[in-house]
């Protein structure tokens, strides 16, 4: 079983609707009543119900950091910059939900597209 996505309000609908056409368990901030939160406090809820945060916030690249440098868990964070084709930023994080377990997605930034 692959793992869970908590998905920020910058990401399309699009991505949403399509990893859950392939089977991948998909929560939106929205849907979550969070669509308002801070950064910070987004990916502290992610963290909290064990999901893997996917954004395309440029703004987490210093939030992941920080929390690195402070020694502050997170459960991890898809980064893909705008403009990402959605089918592609589809098939990457079904890819990495797959390949990766939780222990390695804990307190890391990764990058899409993956190629």
């Amino acid at each position: 079983m692959s793992l869970a996505i908590y998905m920020d309000v910058h990401v399309p609908a699009g991505v949403s609707q399509g990893l859950r056409r392939k089977q991948i368990d998909v929560r939106t901030a929205q849907e979550d009543s969070a669509g308002r939160m801070a950064d910070d406090e987004l990916l502290m809820r992610a963290t909290a119900i064990g999901r893997v945060l996917l954004t395309q916030d440029a703004d987490f690249f210093e939030i992941a950091a920080q929390w690195q440098r402070q020694g502050i868990a997170f459960g991890g964070i898809l980064f893909a910059p705008q403009g990402t084709p959605i089918g592609r930023l589809i098939d990457d994080v079904e890819l990495c939900l797959a390949g990766m377990t939780a222990n390695e997605f804990a307190n890391r930034l990764v990058h899409l597209p993956l190629r």
